[in-house]
């Protein structure tokens, strides 16, 4: 059954990577809540997409560079304002604690491909732990290094990994990691690469997949799951199928 992910919460009608989205998406009954951690001066997870606060929140500059609370100052409603009000950037942590008590799936994309936090994987594997979500848990990322470290540090945690071209054989180059699943970007996959995905138990779940033709298409083709900013029109389809 194809799960459906809500990317970066429910952030086609929400702001993207904050408690307000994440909570549309529980409330309408996603399958999965995806979301960005990036790390802040003090070395706190902070979840948040791109590496500067320029685009989603009213501050300027890298994550990097300050501490969270200096983060939480800004104002991360993005495009939806008028809508919600002001709103913060969500620690890790306080999305963990609210979700420590639902059934949904939790995928976590950590961000360091462009910007190598270092301890950000031990830091990740500490909370998930700490709130129990071992087995709700997918950590996905473009740094297949930082999987294979997330591996080693707890074998037991599901692992994916995303890419954007075109991979030869990603079922077996995953193993390598070792991975249970990869995420490409949607115009990089197949009907064929499922197919193998699958015979080697390997779970395949596109992103970003907003456009209803391609939602039908890729159940019918039995996907894993994909990642979508209208988790509602999405979960409506597969309903109907």
């Amino acid at each position: 059954m194809t799960k459906i992910f809500a990317h970066r919460g429910a952030s086609g009608t929400f702001p993207e990577n904050t408690m307000e989205a994440f909570k549309q998406a529980a409330a309408i009954g996603a399958d999965g809540i995806e979301l960005d951690v990036q790390m802040a001066k003090d070395g706190r997870l902070v979840v948040i997409h791109d590496e500067k606060l320029d685009r989603t929140t009213s501050l300027k500059g890298y994550v990097k560079d300050l501490t969270y609370k200096e983060i939480k100052r800004g104002d991360a409603s993005h495009r939806f304002s008028e809508k919600t009000g002001s709103v913060p950037v969500p620690t890790l942590e306080e999305v963990f604690e609210w979700a420590a008590d639902a059934e949904f799936l939790l995928n976590v994309e950590l961000k360091n491909s462009i910007i190598r936090y270092e301890g950000m994987e031990e830091k990740v594997m500490s909370m998930i732990e700490a709130y129990g979500l071992q087995d709700r848990i997918i950590l996905s990322s473009f740094n297949h290094e930082s999987l294979a470290l997330c591996s080693r540090l707890n074998p037991s945690i599901e692992l994916a990994a995303l890419y954007m071209d075109v991979i030869y054989k990603p079922e077996e180059y995953i193993e390598m990691i070792p991975a249970t699943g990869f995420h490409p970007y949607r115009r990089s996959m197949s009907v064929d690469m499922i197919k193998n995905a699958h015979l080697k138990q390997k779970a395949v779940r596109p992103f970003t997949i907003n456009r209803e033709e391609e939602m039908k298409k890729l159940i019918a083709e039995g996907i894993d799951g994909f990642f979508t900013d209208f988790p509602e029109k999405a979960l409506k389809i597969k309903a109907e199928m």
